[in-house]
């Protein structure tokens, strides 16, 4: 297992029952909490079966989504993720072959950029991608143990949802409402905890245009 990191992860052990579109965009809910995604490769050859690779912009994301998600019961198997051989060819292309122009401008960025190892760590727990740093304020009603989701996307379900959720301790339940494809609520042992991953999932982007909004159901 002395595989270098990589800004791409393999993940095996994946329940070969599910659709491949379906597979891939649960795999994005699940893993873009940790950092920018810029492909993932999932396919339904027998070679390839329950297996798939998740590549992310940043080296610290792929190790961080590695580590919080190693064993996580992805449609009730444990994911087996560790670091792939070789770096993806997307990365490659972005690396080395877009011509020196593009080097000699990311030296000088580099250089105006304070080195990573001063930035914040992010939190281990929903470390959600600051894609949404511009978080909009959500009218809310008082702390209640069930939250209420909405502008969800078209192919959300409960699985994905549950997920997300997962992570966090005292999550019961995913309860989302016939007809309904972009409202949901999930329901937590307490308030506490249910204001945790309210806070941490505010505007969590399940696709790239819907940003979740999460506020308190009314009691």
């Amino acid at each position: 297992m002395d595989i270098r990191p990589n800004h791409t992860i393999y993940i095996n052990n994946i329940n070969d029952k599910i659709k491949k579109d379906e597979m891939k965009r649960s795999l994005y809910a699940l893993f873009s909490q940790f950092g920018q995604i810029i492909d993932i490769v999932a396919m339904k050859t027998s070679k390839m079966r329950g297996q798939a690779f998740v590549v992310f912009k940043e080296l610290a994301a792929s190790t961080n989504a590695l580590r919080q998600l190693q064993g996580f019961p992805f449609y009730n198997k444990p994911m087996r993720i560790q670091y792939a051989k070789t770096d993806s060819e997307v990365i490659t292309k972005v690396k080395g072959s877009f011509g020196d122009k593009d080097k000699k401008k990311d030296k000088k960025k580099k250089a105006q950029e304070p080195p990573a190892s001063l930035l914040k760590k992010p939190p281990a727990v929903g470390s959600v991608a600051p894609v949404h740093s511009g978080i909009v304020q959500v009218p809310d009603n008082p702390p209640n143990y069930i939250l209420f989701l909405n502008n969800l996307p078209e192919e959300t379900n409960e699985m994905m949802l549950s997920m997300l959720f997962n992570q966090f301790p005292g999550f019961k339940e995913v309860r989302l409402v016939p007809g309904k494809h972009d409202i949901a609520f999930v329901e937590f042992e307490g308030e506490t905890q249910a204001g945790v991953a309210k806070d941490a999932l505010q505007g969590f982007r399940i696709t790239a245009t819907c940003a979740m909004k999460i506020t308190y159901a009314k009691k």
